[in-house]
């Protein structure tokens, strides 16, 4: 690491189930370096328990598939990246078995068993137990951390993406990112050939999330300090079903549950999802979240319940291991009755707008997972689709870059982080109060119903927020949780314009001002730029 900045031929921001995977495809044809926020191991890919969607049944289709993903996406997804992801489903998981990821097999049988979730016709979903994600996850991390041309930076932020633009050159490029090293207490440069980010969502922004503590967009928000387009940043997924209780933060209780024959109840034990769609408790996430928010709204009540235990025990222990024990924890019996269960920020749908290859708006700079908009979900995503996107656009971007590789121009010595007119914070309770603040009025005015008031009043807080968090950046020295502070504000910023643009409900987006769109009708994606929006405070 000369000079202190280190130099390599892809830099992979992010360590979740789309950056190992391209990092270990990639490897074969230069030196890899990846960046982890925390432990390798620690993010969204290492929580999810459904599964991962793909065609392998003899009775399913790869146009079945597309179908129910255009249909979750209401009008929104885009056609052909559709295809092109589910077409290369099959190949993906392949390759992760004979990398060693151990899929759940039907008793006695060869074959894969497949879980149904809502909004698929089929049963397509590929599944380790309930811990499918961690299966994922240690599996790349075993694989990842072996290879002789991967480096990885544990406890490494990344603050900003360095362009050429940025340096006061005439042409665009990304030539690397300023990274803060946690456990040193610095910033370094890193510079890179090639920049991909695979740094997940932004359910942080929200009070109440399934995601884990990382997930605070951080991607999202230097791409779009870089000058990237960002796109329907208003559809943000919330799953209907987490545990309900002080202790759990917002357990994940998996969809695949309601696959098996899980019933929603009020709290008097009674059924409502039949009554409201016929799909009952395999609507799309979006009917059923909003169904169960108008309900608990409706009574009064602070939860509703979700209740598997018509089913056999052995089949409910065997299916849903972790689940299980996760619940006895909190003194819940999934076996012998009724959890507590209420909606959660889960998935953010939109982010950095990118081609069929990764390549976002900046040349040189990639994004893939779920801090990107690629056009594969739409205005909603359907259960099970975000594993899947991950894998195969990890696939894609790596035979991109290993094309662009040889010619690829090398990346000079960069300006050094200047930290000279920074001090030390007196002030750290800001940083604590700001965050609490933007999460709770993002839930309150932001969440799964909107309104055009509720709206402006979070756009109104937000400007007044950002001012003041671009102060406090501006006179003290970065930590982690300033660093984290000013993109969640950013992302929050984005969610709150993207959601005024849209005049009408749909998929995610459901504002009492404006009615329903006809089913099927195609939409129009909410596009932001910097260069629009340069002189607007609110996302500025």
């Amino acid at each position: 690491m000369a000079n202190d900045q280190y130099h390599c031929d892809v830099l992979i921001v992010g360590s979740g189930a789309s950056g190992l995977a391209l990092a270990l495809q990639l490897a074969e044809y230069g030196r890899i370096a990846v960046l982890s926020k925390a432990g390798l191991s620690e993010g969204a890919t290492l929580y999810a328990q459904g599964g991962v969607s793909a065609v392998l049944d003899v009775g399913d289709s790869v146009e079945s598939h597309v179908q129910d993903t255009l249909a979750a996406g209401a009008g929104l997804c885009k056609p052909d990246i559709v295809r092109l992801v589910v077409e290369h489903g099959r190949e993906n998981i392949h390759w992760l078995a004979q990398l060693g990821v151990q899929f759940t097999k039907d008793p006695g049988s060869d074959d894969y068993h497949l879980h149904r979730e809502g909004g698929h016709s089929q049963r397509r979903i590929i599944h380790a137990a309930d811990s499918t994600g961690k299966a994922i996850e240690t599996t790349l991390e075993q694989r990842v951390r072996l290879h002789p041309r991967i480096e990885l930076f544990e406890f490494h932020t990344a603050v900003d993406l360095i362009s050429s633009r940025r340096l006061g050159r005439a042409d665009h490029r990304c030539l690397g990112a300023y990274v803060y090293d946690r456990r040193a207490g610095k910033v370094r440069v890193f510079r890179s050939k090639f920049t991909v980010l695979a740094t997940g969502g932004a359910g942080k922004v929200y009070l109440y999330t399934s995601n884990p503590d990382i997930c605070t967009g951080d991607g999202i928000a230097m791409a779009w300090r870089a000058g990237c387009r960002i796109a329907n940043m208003e559809f943000v997924q919330f799953h209907p079903t987490c545990l309900f209780h002080p202790q759990a933060k917002a357990f994940l209780i998996s969809e695949a549950l309601r696959g098996e024959g899980a019933r929603l109840l009020l709290p008097d034990g009674s059924r409502f999802m039949d009554r409201l769609d016929s799909r009952a408790e395999l609507a799309p996430r979006d009917i059923v979240a909003r169904v169960i928010d108008h309900e608990m709204k409706r009574l009064g009540s602070e939860c509703v319940y979700l209740d598997i235990s018509h089913r056999p025990a052995d089949f409910i222990i065997d299916h849903f291991p972790t689940i299980y024990a996760r619940c006895l924890q909190f003194g819940f019996d999934i076996t012998k009755a009724p959890i507590p269960v209420v909606p959660a920020a889960h998935y953010t749908c939109g982010g950095v707008l990118i081609d069929r290859h990764g390549r976002s708006d900046v040349p040189g700079l990639y994004a893939i997972g779920e801090v990107s908009c690629s056009g594969l979900h739409g205005a909603n995503r359907m259960a099970s689709n975000s594993l899947l996107e991950c894998i195969v656009f990890a696939q894609l971007a790596c035979a991109d870059i290993a094309s662009l590789l040889v010619q690829a121009p090398g990346v000079p010595q960069l300006p050094e982080w200047d930290e000279s007119q920074v001090s030390d914070s007196d002030e750290e309770v800001v940083v604590a109060h700001n965050w609490d603040e933007i999460r709770r009025f993002m839930w309150d005015y932001v969440g799964i119903v909107r309104t055009n008031k509720r709206l402006q009043r979070a756009r109104h807080r937000i400007r007044l927020l950002q001012a003041e968090i671009h102060e406090y950046y501006g006179n003290f020295r970065l930590t982690n949780d300033l660093i984290e502070l000013r993109n969640l504000s950013q992302v929050a910023a984005l969610i709150i314009e993207s959601a005024i643009r849209r005049r009408e409900s749909r998929g995610l987006h459901y504002t009492l001002d404006y009615p329903a769109d006809e089913p099927g009708r195609p939409g129009v994606d909410t596009v932001l730029t910097l260069a629009e929006s340069e002189g607007e405070r609110v996302v500025a």
